[in-house]
């Protein structure tokens, strides 16, 4: 079997996710909502050195890729804008646990003990809705 295939213009799928994960709070972000938050105020906390517009430009660049939606609910005089991660956004759960792997025992090995890094292990795993059988 040859692989040429993967030399082609266009065949590559690798610049497209690239070009989505290059953007510097696209993990946050989307960690962030697997984890419950879907305000635009929740997704500034713990990031202070995210000004409101990088948020802003984020949160319309993972709307325009299809990962999250934006609802806009209005019920009497207030209205409350929501994000929630669409399908698209859901099916990127294995891909962020498989970075969180490599971070916590390849690249960081030797900054956490190993109970720690199982600790965080197992908390984005049930954030991330990891199947134990698939780990």
């Amino acid at each position: 079997m040859s692989n040429d295939v993967i030399h082609e213009e266009n065949a590559c799928p690798i610049n497209g996710i690239t070009e989505l994960l290059s953007r510097k709070w696209v993990f946050g972000i989307v960690k962030d909502m697997f984890s419950g938050k879907k305000h635009f105020n929740e997704f500034k906390e713990g990031k202070p050195e995210m000004s409101n517009a990088s948020l802003s430009n984020t949160l319309k660049y993972l709307e325009i890729q299809e990962i999250i939606v934006k609802n806009v609910l209005e019920n009497d005089s207030q209205t409350v804008t929501e994000y929630t991660l669409t399908d698209k956004g859901l099916k990127m759960n294995m891909l962020l646990y498989e970075i969180v792997l490599y971070g916590l025992y390849v690249l960081e090995d030797n900054l956490r003990s190993e109970d720690y890094k199982n600790e965080i292990r197992q908390a984005y795993e049930e954030i991330l809705n990891i199947d134990d059988s698939k780990t």
